[in-house]
């Protein structure tokens, strides 16, 4: 009886660490792998310091909100040719069409 005993103790430690394996083998063929990118985007600050300058470019978000002006409607002297006027805030600017240089600031009134 002792021997009997004895042989299924043995018999359940040595069938432990397998049945263990076998239902952990289970566990993770259940689960799905997943894989997760992730996009790191850094935002850039730009910050501009004082008023408008002859020679900066006019970029691309003053563009949209810059607004073409009559010059005669408003007593400014006749654009060149390839120049026009634009209106932002309560500044008048001369600036190439092409090239979106600062020809010349002008404050409102």
């Amino acid at each position: 009886m002792k021997r009997l005993l004895s042989i299924f103790l043995a018999a359940s430690v040595l069938t432990m660490p397998l049945a263990m394996a076998a239902e952990a083998n289970a566990a993770a063929a259940d689960k799905q792998v997943v894989v997760v990118k992730k996009d790191v985007v850094k935002k850039k600050v730009v910050v501009r310091k004082g008023g408008w300058v002859t020679g900066r470019r006019l970029s691309a978000s003053d563009r949209h909100r810059a607004a073409n002006v009559d010059y005669r409607r408003h007593h400014l002297s006749s654009p060149p040719r390839g120049y026009h006027w634009v209106r932002i805030k309560n500044n008048f600017l001369l600036v190439g069409m092409t090239s979106g240089l600062i020809s010349k600031v002008v404050s409102a009134r």
